[in-house]
């Protein structure tokens, strides 16, 4: 493990598996679909580890079909996620008192996520957390995603936040590299989704196992 930056800016973080567990939403969305289809739904449990591998993916859970029909399929199960976008979709334990950590010491956080913009926006504005993001970086917000550094440098811009200086917190192998990158400390998450990947082996200068693990390496237990 290396140790972060002495002198923080602000933290970034991937959104789905990372911040939220969006995986009953989608799940939802994708039994809707596949009973609109006529196939059998997948049960959650194979859905969840690919759910930060995008929507692609987990379409693929319930249809075994090559990338040009996968994509026409898109569209719908999007629409049929867009209806219940926040229905289930919870923080993971301890991330909101993270958030607020960072607030009280005055740090900014964003969020640089490959979801949609419109279907990212419609979920922030529906949890509350609009208003509190510095950074927000959709998988549309440019004609790159993660594992390019673009959209993690963007987010930087945005925020302020020198990527020396720069934390990017992500549950995907794609926000290592993305992060690493753009320049900055990288932190895996233990508790999110991992794509059934071993986050010890993708190269982040850390792993922890709880936003309070976090929490605690970047030091905001002690005083502002």
């Amino acid at each position: 493990m290396r140790s972060p930056p002495t002198a923080i800016d602000g933290v970034l973080f991937d959104l789905d598996g990372t911040l939220l567990d969006s995986a009953p939403d989608l799940h939802a969305a994708l039994v809707a679909y596949a009973d609109e289809a006529g196939v059998a739904a997948p049960p959650l449990e194979r859905v969840r580890p690919v759910v930060s591998s995008g929507a692609m993916a987990v379409l693929r859970c319930a249809f075994d079909e090559d990338e040009a029909a996968l994509a026409r399929r898109l569209p719908r199960f999007l629409e049929l996620y867009g209806q219940r976008i926040a229905q289930d979709t919870r923080p993971f334990a301890g991330v909101p008192e993270l958030l607020q950590q960072l607030e009280t010491r005055a740090l900014p956080w964003g969020i640089v996520t490959n979801k949609a913009g419109a279907l990212t926006c419609a979920l922030l504005e529906r949890i509350g957390w609009r208003p509190r993001l510095a950074a927000l970086v959709c998988g549309d917000t440019l004609p790159v995603k993660k594992p390019d550094p673009a959209p993690v440098r963007l987010a930087c811009s945005q925020a302020g936040i020198e990527p020396s200086r720069g934390v990017f917190v992500g549950d995907d192998r794609r926000d290592v590299l993305a992060g690493k990158a753009a320049g900055l400390y990288t932190v895996a998450v233990g508790w999110g989704y991992l794509n059934g990947g071993d986050p010890m082996a993708w190269g982040a200068d850390c792993l922890v196992e709880r936003p309070q693990d976090l929490a605690a390496l970047l030091g905001l237990h002690r005083a502002a």
